[in-house]
């Protein structure tokens, strides 16, 4: 059933954007973090990595089997959405600022701060919520689609 597929596209992206936004709020919580629990240096901020699953070649498929006149979903148990490839590290520098009263401080009187900027954190976390509710519009559209199918049986 085709249906199903657009559910587990939609879910897809929900699951997606909920991990980003779980990083986002990693990262805001951790944005004064100087020294690790091992011991290394202050927190590195952390970003989502998305990749799209079967999308291209699979509608080029689907549309293929139908100019052939045969079922275009008959084969394929995915036919796209997204996931979660890794939880990449920011690799930019990180924030010097003059505090030789800090506990850990360099000799020369520097503190190393994590590289989390609050607007780019509170900017991503303001699109991860749109893409989200956007998710959330898709998933009822499919629902009411759903229901009006079921109805034309009765």
């Amino acid at each position: 059933m085709a249906f199903l597929s657009s559910m587990n596209i939609v879910g897809s992206g929900l699951t997606a954007q909920q991990v980003r936004l779980d990083v986002i709020s990693e990262n805001v919580t951790n944005a004064n973090t100087t020294r690790l629990e091992n011991g290394e240096g202050p927190y590195r901020r952390k970003m989502t990595v998305f990749q799209a699953e079967n999308g291209r070649n699979a509608f080029r498929m689907a549309m293929a089997r139908a100019a052939q006149g045969l079922a275009p979903n008959r084969g394929y148990e995915s036919v796209g959405g997204v996931k979660v490839t890794q939880i990449a590290e920011d690799p930019t520098d990180f924030k010097l600022v003059y505090d030789p009263t800090h506990p850990d401080a360099n000799e020369d009187g520097y503190v190393e701060l994590p590289n989390v900027d609050m607007v780019k954190e509170i900017t991503d976390a303001m699109a991860a919520t749109q893409a989200y509710s956007a998710n959330v519009t898709a998933f009822n559209a499919l629902k009411a689609v759903v229901s009006k199918g079921m109805e034309i049986g009765r």
